[in-house]
């Protein structure tokens, strides 16, 4: 129902917000998981975890285990490693592991590499000093171990010092992803520490009709991710679930496969929001940083948002990107295509087949193509419009662009934190 006086909106963007006011007379909904206070203690959330894993898998079950490996994950993801860490790194020592034996690589996947500079964006500092640190790197073959082929075809590339190691663990988030399902359980490692060839094989999956936001027993991406992690023998896992202010709210240990089945129904029950149709504007952030550290990134509150709007309607995404699009490869691509259209931008990437980097080109296109989107980030505005985007240079800027092309009584969506949000639209069918 149109509101009868005008609404502030506030959306977060890098380490800010953007603001603008609707006018009244426009029907106005916001779409936002479910408020769900932090957990009192969460360190101790993280021992009773640890101490009553899920599976038939106990980390007592590893003691004689002379190494151990945990796959980390990297800058783009707000995963509380120093809540996290500490517990578990207790429990390994107290195994019989020295701490200079207890290795943790960052799962970048296919993201850039981190420099030993930028540890502290993701470690403590007691952390750093005391363990041995490794940076995945998925373009250098000599890092890597081939396992064989997964059932789907995927050939697998792992990490060679995770695979080195006696004990294989994997701490991470379990939340929404726009063609995974959901992320956690072995994918930190499966895909965050695998080669650039097993990445580009399995992404490739995201075209299939089951490969989509909130689905994973019949996801062929997600089995896939499944597959891998058995083979590499992820051993234990240790996931939490953030509300949306980024805080733990609980904790899962254990057996990686069975800790999903618990976790995955928890974090629908936050993270799903009906929708009963179709927006004419859906305006959207993917909640901040890290969420918006690029492009790369930002790119699947696109996604999500683009679930919930009409065919012709408009998106706007507010993403800070102070790293720009986060990914060399996607910008040459697009670049050297000097594509003039999203439509052409679809055709030239199903006719090459998939490759990851050129494969965001193709996410954004497919999302963007039939509809108005406009981007609010720290990128000029001519490089935004390279990447056949509308630069808008704040939110009320893009508010006021947008609202001219429709009347009043429209139905404007919400959307802030979109990363993190299941939109479920109502009789779709599904």
């Amino acid at each position: 129902m149109p509101q009868s006086e005008s609404t502030l909106l506030e959306l977060p963007y890098g380490r800010t917000v953007q603001r603008a006011v609707v006018p009244a007379g426009y029907d106005v909904t916001f779409i936002a998981p479910c408020e769900v206070p932090p957990a009192d203690d969460p360190l101790a959330v993280v021992e009773a975890a640890l101490a009553s894993p899920i599976g038939h898998v106990r980390l007592a079950d590893f003691r004689g285990a002379e190494s151990a490996a945990i796959a980390i994950n990297d800058k783009t993801r707000p995963v509380p490693h120093a809540q996290l860490l500490p517990p578990l790194l207790r429990e390994l020592e107290a195994l019989g592991i020295s701490h200079e034996r207890i290795t943790l690589v960052i799962a970048t996947g296919t993201h850039p590499v981190m420099p030993p500079e930028e540890y502290s964006m993701i470690l403590p500092p007691e952390i750093i000093a005391r363990y041995p640190i490794v940076c995945h790197d998925a373009l250098d073959d000599a890092s890597l171990v081939a396992l064989g082929t997964t059932k789907r075809g995927t050939p697998v590339f792992i990490n060679r010092h995770y695979m080195a190691s006696d004990l294989r663990l994997v701490i991470g988030n379990v939340e929404p992803h726009q063609f995974m399902g959901f992320s956690g359980g072995v994918k930190s490692a499966a895909i965050g520490l695998a080669g650039k060839v097993t990445v580009n094989h399995n992404h490739a999956l995201m075209t299939d009709d089951h490969a989509r936001l909130g689905a994973y027993g019949k996801n062929p991406a997600r089995q896939d991710v499944e597959e891998i992690g058995a083979r590499i023998r992820v051993d234990f896992a240790l996931n939490a679930v953030l509300n949306g202010q980024k805080q733990i709210v609980e904790a899962f240990a254990g057996d990686p496969v069975a800790l999903m089945q618990v976790a995955m129904p928890r974090v629908t029950e936050i993270f799903q929001v009906p929708v009963a149709a179709p927006f004419d504007l859906l305006i959207t952030s993917p909640g901040g940083h890290p969420k918006d550290i690029n492009l790369y990134q930002s790119q699947k509150a696109l996604a999500h948002a683009a679930l919930i709007t009409r065919p012709g309607g408009g998106i706007i995404l507010c993403a800070a990107c102070p790293e720009g699009t986060g990914s060399t490869s996607y910008e040459t691509w697009l670049h050297e295509g000097r594509f003039t259209s999203h439509e052409a931008v679809i055709e030239q990437f199903q006719s090459e087949g998939f490759r990851v980097g050129p494969h965001k080109a193709f996410q954004i296109s497919r999302d963007a193509v039939g509809r108005q989107v406009w981007l609010i980030s720290e990128m000029p505005p001519a490089f935004v419009s390279s990447l056949l985007l509308q630069a808008a240079p704040d939110l009320q800027h893009a508010l006021e662009a947008a609202l001219a092309d429709l009347p009043v009584g429209a139905r404007i969506g919400v959307m802030p934190a979109a990363n993190a949000t299941i939109p479920a639209l109502l009789n779709s069918g599904d």
